[in-house]
């Protein structure tokens, strides 16, 4: 939540539009693999070569013959907080915040195809280092789904990840709602979308605003999600600066001292912003600092912070 750093000029990315502006559907078509031959022989040798996307292949066919609608591909944005104020320390050991939370176009990719197994979903992607079980938010949400709705559907998952974890981009908890608005549409949408967003805060904080329009004031643990009016323009370029180092969020929060952190109240904040549009006065973070002590670096700029910039360059 705290590693990424933004240098903006009045704009953000927005994702591609839908209906709930953190979706977007692709038409339910196979998904389709190179097709390698299973033997190669020759009066020399005989190689033998190991084709698992064609098992795959014939066995999702055999589910299409079960089910009209068995596979989807979507996609799945990240977040920034234009403003994160860090309000209270609870009893139970979370952090009281309030923020503004604002999706970008930068994103992950996510395919699921119905599985014929009945007992464990499937998880693959294209980046080393991602947990494949039960760890994995997108495991997480299929597994709540089922509990709560008494499905019995399990899923093959690839992840095609673009977002860069330990950024503190929710790029984890915005494939978690990913999974579950999936998982409800291979379900028939037996769940409202209310349901889904209420239900998603049972294993993350950030989940329940990707089923927001795309902008909203979060307060609570983050739960608390408030849908505003878009305060920005669609089209302003934005500069996402990640450092190599990877940020535990949880070290961050656990860092963090409330005496110096800002005072001012985060609903002038967010009037501000909707009066004025973004500018570097309103784009507080109260973990910036604490980012840098435990990553041990110094970011020549502050967090939010190179208006500047742009207007020299511009």
């Amino acid at each position: 939540m705290a590693s990424s750093y933004v240098l903006c000029n009045n704009n953000l990315f927005f994702p591609p539009s839908s209906k709930n502006g953190h979706l977007s559907i692709t038409p339910p078509t196979k998904l389709q693999f190179q097709r390698t031959p299973f033997v190669k022989a020759s009066k020399k040798q005989l190689e033998i070569v190991y084709d698992p996307d064609e098992r795959l292949n014939k066995l999702a066919d055999e589910v299409d013959k079960e089910t009209p609608f068995s596979r989807l591909t979507l996609f799945s944005p990240c977040k920034i907080n234009v403003f994160l104020r860090i309000t209270n320390k609870r009893g139970d050991g979370y952090h009281d915040l309030a923020s503004l939370f604002h999706t970008v176009s930068l994103g992950d990719i996510i395919k699921f195809s119905l599985s014929p197994s009945k007992t464990k979903d499937r998880l693959s992607t294209n980046v080393s280092g991602v947990p494949l079980d039960d760890r994995n938010l997108i495991i997480k949400a299929l597994n709540l789904y089922r509990k709560k709705t008494g499905s019995s559907n399990f899923f093959w998952v690839h992840l095609d990840k673009k977002v860069p974890t330990g950024a503190g981009l929710g790029g984890g908890s915005s494939n978690a709602a990913t999974a579950l608005w999936a998982a409800n549409q291979f379900s028939g949408c037996v769940a409202t979308e209310k349901e889904l967003q209420e239900w998603s805060s049972e294993i993350g904080s950030d989940i329940p605003f990707f089923f927001s329009h795309g902008a909203a004031y979060c307060t609570g643990r983050g739960e608390a999600v408030q849908d505003i009016s878009p305060p920005l323009p669609l089209d302003i370029p934005m500069v996402l600066i990640k450092p190599k180092e990877a940020c535990s969020t949880a070290e961050v929060y656990k860092c963090l001292r409330l005496d110096q952190t800002s005072k001012v109240d985060p609903l002038t904040l967010l009037e501000k912003i909707s009066r004025n549009g973004i500018s570097q006065d309103v784009c507080i973070n109260d973990l910036g600092m604490n980012t840098q002590n435990q990553l041990h670096i110094l970011f020549p700029f502050s967090l939010f912070g190179i208006y500047s910039y742009f207007e020299t360059c511009s």
